[in-house]
């Protein structure tokens, strides 16, 4: 039965029988692993689907959030080469399918690399202590504890005090076949001082109908320099929820830069606390939507110590008869005095079909902060494109290149130019026919 038209139930295909399948396949996990587990499922079916008339599904399409139609016991799929180099870990419908070992240098110096499974077996603490540890507050809880509960495998990234990893650590996770249900997670702890570039890459390895639910935790320690890049490029008829939490303690720094390019439907919600006075955190995201697709992004920067600071900045490009919905909370604790926030989502509307909903908001309980917040929609500029077709540049070239313009703020944020030039090439994609 299609995904589009199948029945919606408060579990769908993730049933109790499936959970219990899922679960023996772990079964010598550690138990605190499979208690946790137990009570995700508990909590996911506890739960609800969303209704309308919740506030943080708003301007959302529920009725396409159906959970029928799926299967979590597939086979291991083909994996798929990543943009980004030679992955260090390379998962395929849920399965580590390869690994390209570290470079001796730093295994010796203590950077760890390895699956969730064989870190809850080897390195307990550190994936007791930061695993799935921020509860999700901005709508999916439902949907985080289905992945809490589903999660087989994932990757773990772990850089010692002090030491710079150097080139990126690359993961790819992707999907193959009708029907199949991915759980993709990476988990990142970057220790006191240290520095690391982590990229994730999110694939389909055909054209069918997938789900995704996937989560990742990013953990900066005191000092720490930690880079996040995600490129989403699920099937067009994917169903897609993405989970971020990110936490910055003291003068640590976190960019993260999330693209968006594939499913139907695509939930991505970020969470960044920061913790500890001269934390920063940069919230960078680049969407391109066409046809149908509807991308939902909604975002929480919490401040909770003095002398913090964040920058978002979030732009869509939306063509045909394409969706995006942002919303963006920026919420100063009462001892987060001298909080520097800013939060900025910018969409570029290439169709008069397009829809772009934003919703940028304050919740500020200290009195001495600077706190800015914006959205501006706006169409190409038509002397710009006149400029362009006058030289003979074709009208859907030139909306290309000016499209690409309204990009390259956010991507030249980035420090390394080979990852800026791997998120062009596969923007690049989007606009091929």
């Amino acid at each position: 039965m299609s995904t589009l038209t199948a029945p919606q139930t408060i579990v769908g295909s993730f049933t109790a029988e499936a959970f219990a399948a899922q679960l023996a396949k772990q079964k010598s996990a550690p138990a605190w692993w499979l208690d946790r587990k137990r009570a995700a499922y508990e909590k996911f079916v506890s739960l609800p689907l969303p209704k309308r008339t919740d506030e943080s599904w708003r301007f959302s399409n529920i009725t396409t959030l159906t959970l029928d139609g799926f299967n979590v016991g597939g086979r291991a799929g083909i994996s798929t080469e990543a943009p980004f180099g030679p992955a260090h870990l390379a998962f395929a419908n849920n399965t580590l399918t390869s690994r390209t070992p570290l470079v001796a240098d730093l295994v010796g110096r203590g950077v760890i690399v390895t699956t969730l499974a064989e870190a809850a077996e080897k390195h307990t603490e550190l994936l007791k202590a930061h695993f799935m540890a921020q509860p999700q507050k901005q709508g999916s809880e439902k949907f985080a504890a289905l992945h809490t509960a589903f999660v087989a495998d994932g990757a773990f990234v772990y850089v010692p005090r002090g030491v710079e990893a150097g080139a990126p650590i690359v993961i790819t996770h992707s999907a193959a076949g009708a029907g199949a249900a991915v759980f993709p997670h990476t988990l990142v702890v970057a220790e006191e001082n240290s520095k690391v570039t982590v990229v994730d890459y999110f694939v389909s390895a055909d054209s069918a109908a997938h789900f995704a639910c996937g989560a990742n935790d990013l953990y900066a320690g005191h000092g720490a320099q930690l880079t996040y890049v995600a490129a989403q490029n699920w099937s067009r008829e994917t169903l897609s929820f993405q989970f971020n939490s990110t936490v910055v303690r003291r003068d640590a720094r976190v960019q993260s830069l999330n693209l968006h390019l594939g499913s139907r439907q695509a939930r991505h919600e970020s969470l960044s606390q920061l913790a500890a006075p001269g934390a920063f955190s940069e919230m960078l995201a680049l969407t391109v939507t066409e046809g149908a697709q509807e991308f939902d992004q909604r975002t929480l920067q919490i401040h909770q110590a003095p002398n913090t600071k964040s920058d978002l900045l979030y732009k869509n490009a939306l063509r045909d008869t394409a969706k995006t919905i942002f919303s963006g909370l920026i919420v100063v604790d009462p001892d987060a005095q001298k909080t520097d926030a800013y939060q900025s989502n910018r969409n570029l509307m290439l169709s008069d079909a397009a829809e772009a909903q934003s919703l940028p908001g304050l919740e500020i309980q200290a009195n001495d902060v600077r706190c800015t917040h914006g959205a501006t929609s706006s169409r190409i500029d038509p002397e710009q494109e006149f400029y362009l077709q006058s030289r003979g540049i074709r009208q859907a070239m030139a909306d290309e290149l000016l499209t690409f313009g309204f990009f390259e703020e956010v991507l030249n944020r980035l420090a390394s130019e080979p990852l800026h030039d791997a998120l062009r090439e596969l923007i690049k994609t989007k606009f091929k026919k």
